[in-house]
C-alpha cells in the first residue's frame, strides 16, 4: 500500500523537481564550472585554473566585503525581527480574524510594487536636504547623516524584508494554543513573564525562520547598498557588479557568488536547527 502511494506521489514531485534542476542546480553548476575558466582578451577561455579563487580569496579587499556584507545582514536581521515582532503579536492576539485577514493582503500588497521605486523614494526622506532632516530642523535639531551610509543600506533591507517576516511572525504566533497562555495566567504569571516564557519560546521557529528570511535577502541585495549605501564600502553584491565591469571577469565574480551562496547554506542549515532542533 506505501509502494502504491509512493509511486502516485511521484508525478506530483516531477514539477518541482525538474524545476528546482532547471533553473536552481543546472545553472549553479555552471557558475561553478566558469570560476574555473579565463578572460582573454574579454573572451571566456575554458582553462580549468585555479588563478581565480587564489586571485579573489587571497584579496584583503573581498574578505572585508564579506564581513561587510555579513555585518549588515546579521543587523537587518536583528532589527527586522524586532520591528516585526509586536505588530505581530497585536495582528495574532489582540484583533479579530477579519481584522487579521486584512491586515495580511495589505502586507502583501508592497510586493505589488517595485522594490527599486521604494529604495528611490527613501532619497527623499534620508537626503540631506530630505524631509527627515528638515523635520529635525524645525525643533531646532541639527541635520543627520543617513543617505550613503550603513544607515541607509539598513532602511532598504529592512523596507525589502518587513512585510514578508510580519508575515511569517503572525502565521506562527497565530498557531500558539490560546490555553496555554491562559494557563501562564492563572498560575498568575505577568504579561512580560508570559511574552517571554510563553510566548517566545512557542514562538520560536517562525521568529528564527523570519530572520533567516531577512538575512537571505539583505546579504544578497544589491539594490539598497548601492543607492541607499552609496556602494561603499563595498557589499559583496557591489564587488560582483564592479568585478563584472572590469575587464568582463565573470570566472572572479562567479567565485564571489559562489561563496555566497556556500554562506548562505551553511546559514540556512544552521537556522533551521536552531529553529526546529535535532530530530531524535
Amino acid at each position: 500500500m506505501s509502494s502504491n502511494s509512493s509511486r502516485r506521489r511521484w508525478p506530483l514531485l516531477l514539477p518541482p523537481l525538474l524545476w528546482q534542476l532547471t533553473f536552481f542546480l543546472l545553472p549553479l553548476l555552471f557558475l561553478f564550472v566558469i570560476s574555473f575558466w579565463s578572460v582573454v582578451n574579454f573572451r571566456l577561455e575554458p582553462d580549468m585554473t585555479l588563478k581565480n579563487w587564489d586571485f579573489m580569496l587571497s584579496r584583503s579587499s573581498f574578505w572585508s566585503a564579506y564581513g561587510h556584507t555579513w555585518s549588515l545582514a546579521l543587523g537587518a536581521a536583528v532589527v527586522t525581527t524586532c520591528c516585526s515582532f509586536p505588530a505581530a503579536c497585536s495582528l495574532a492576539f489582540t484583533v479579530s480574524e477579519r481584522t487579521r485577514k486584512l491586515a495580511l493582503m495589505f502586507l502583501v500588497v508592497p510586493f505589488f510594487t517595485s522594490y527599486l521605486v521604494r529604495v528611490y523614494s527613501w532619497q527623499a526622506f534620508l537626503a540631506d536636504n530630505g524631509i527627515v532632516n528638515a523635520l529635525l530642523a524645525l525643533v531646532g535639531l541639527d541635520g543627520l547623516p543617513m543617505l550613503n551610509s550603513d544607515f541607509g543600506s539598513l532602511v532598504g533591507y529592512v523596507t525589502l524584508a518587513l512585510p514578508l517576516v510580519t508575515l511569517v511572525q503572525t502565521m506562527g504566533l497565530a498557531q500558539i494554543d490560546r490555553n496555554l497562555i491562559e494557563a501562564a495566567h492563572n498560575l498568575r504569571a505577568g504579561p512580560v513573564r508570559t511574552l517571554f516564557e510563553v510566548i517566545m519560546p512557542l514562538a520560536k521557529p517562525s521568529l528564527v525562520v523570519g530572520a533567516l528570511f531577512a538575512f537571505i535577502l539583505a546579504f544578497g541585495d544589491f539594490v539598497a547598498p548601492t543607492y541607499l549605501g552609496g556602494g561603499a564600502p563595498p557589499t559583496l553584491s557591489n564587488l560582483i557588479i564592479d568585478t563584472t565591469k572590469s575587464g568582463q571577469q565573470w570566472p572572479r565574480a562567479a567565485v564571489v557568488a559562489i561563496v555566497m551562496i556556500l554562506t548562505l547554506v551553511v546559514t540556512s542549515l544552521a537556522a533551521v536547527r536552531l529553529a526546529y532542533g535535532r530530530r531524535k
